[in-house]
């Protein structure tokens, strides 16, 4: 009877193949090119000096730029080692590098609320793995990311301010509207930061203590009046946590401990990038490269809340805000469209590029 429920599962649960092609195509990647440049066009006209741009960029020391790029591909030798990690290798290296790109390629052309993790179910099923396992080591990930920032943003402000340092932007983002100008940036910061933990905490209790109380509790919530038109959808959703609890049991603690220790490698690795970047032109303190660190959990998580696919538009808007003293009110404007163009756009062009061969490949690979 179990087997059969199980089998169930995995046909009723898998993700709309319809619904993830249209995030999963080529012509994705116009809308947030044109957005993102759009926004990043019009700040460098208004704000940035093109003689001083030019100046500045040829007093740069520009080893640094070939650090940031080797940081950035260091990062996603992390992301390629957790996926496998995960998989307890049942990924090899090439497949696992395939689901990273076009993960990462879905997360662009998403938005950072939404992020692509039914498409990266898709991803991981068509590369051989079970829909059951496939939803976990997703579920897995989304987790471990989401506990990073949990833990790491207080640790973030607690060290700046142990420094003396503010790591939340006396400054007002007037292209994002009054309700910024009147609750403050440290306001969007803690909403966001809340919705993460509370997610966190409660997938982890689906995942790993109680999945069928996790879909208990869902059936009864949309069981109200007014939430009954969910109830659909949180019945898919508690099935899915079902599975994907069952593929995570048993686990050894050299699993866990690869798992949480990629993940920390990964987002020091992403947000050093930045630090590469900054370095390369204007020289930081071991003090201000830890003040540079802290701002970036903070940028990211308040980055979550933006509506724009990988938060284009508003993540060149909300820079200057964070790094303006660093690099003057102008010219940073200059170094975070930089930013963007190396841990951003490439991703679209990359996952663009390779998406119809690799459709054609794990066409093969299905379970």
């Amino acid at each position: 009877m179990a087997s059969k429920y199980n089998s169930d599962l995995e046909t009723t649960a898998a993700p709309d193949e319809k619904k993830v092609r249209k995030t999963l195509n080529p012509n994705s990647i116009y809308l947030p090119i044109l957005f993102g440049l759009g926004v990043s066009l019009w700040l460098f006209i208004d704000k940035v000096s093109l003689p001083d741009f030019l100046q500045k960029l040829q007093e740069a020391n520009w080893i640094w730029f070939f650090v940031a790029f080797l940081v950035l591909l260091i990062r996603d030798g992390g992301y390629i080692y957790r996926i496998r990690a995960i998989s307890d290798g049942e990924l090899n290296w090439k497949s696992s590098t395939f689901i990273i790109l076009l993960w990462e390629f879905a997360s662009a052309v998403t938005p950072s609320a939404v992020g692509g993790t039914a498409v990266a179910i898709f991803i991981i099923s068509r590369e051989g793995i079970k829909f059951g396992k496939s939803l976990a080591y997703v579920m897995l990930t989304a987790l471990l990311d989401n506990l990073f920032f949990v833990i790491f943003a207080p640790i973030a402000i607690l060290t700046a301010n142990f420094y003396g340092f503010q790591v939340f932007p006396n400054v007002e983002l007037e292209f994002l509207g009054n309700f910024l100008q009147q609750y403050g940036l440290k306001t969007i910061f803690y909403i966001s930061y809340g919705l993460i933990a509370f997610y966190a905490l409660f997938f982890a209790y689906g995942l790993f203590i109680n999945p069928r109380g996790f879909k208990w509790f869902l059936m009864r919530l949309t069981g109200l009046r007014w939430l009954r038109r969910f109830r659909k959808s949180a019945n898919q959703t508690g099935d899915e946590m079902i599975l994907a609890g069952k593929s995570m049991r048993g686990k050894p603690l050299n699993y866990w401990l690869k798992a949480s220790f990629s993940t920390i490698f990964i987002w020091f690795a992403r947000y050093l990038m930045l630090n590469a970047l900054i370095q390369a032109f204007n020289q930081l303190g071991s003090l201000d490269h830890l003040f540079v660190l802290s701002r970036q959990i903070v940028m990211w998580i308040v980055m979550l809340v933006s509506p724009t696919p990988g938060s284009s538009g508003a993540a060149e808007g909300v820079f200057c805000t964070f790094y303006g003293e660093y690099l003057g009110d102008s010219f940073c404007t200059a170094v975070g469209i930089i930013w963007r163009l190396y841990y951003y756009y490439p991703y679209l062009i990359i996952g663009a590029l390779i998406l119809p061969y690799w459709l054609k490949r794990s066409a093969k690979a299905k379970p």
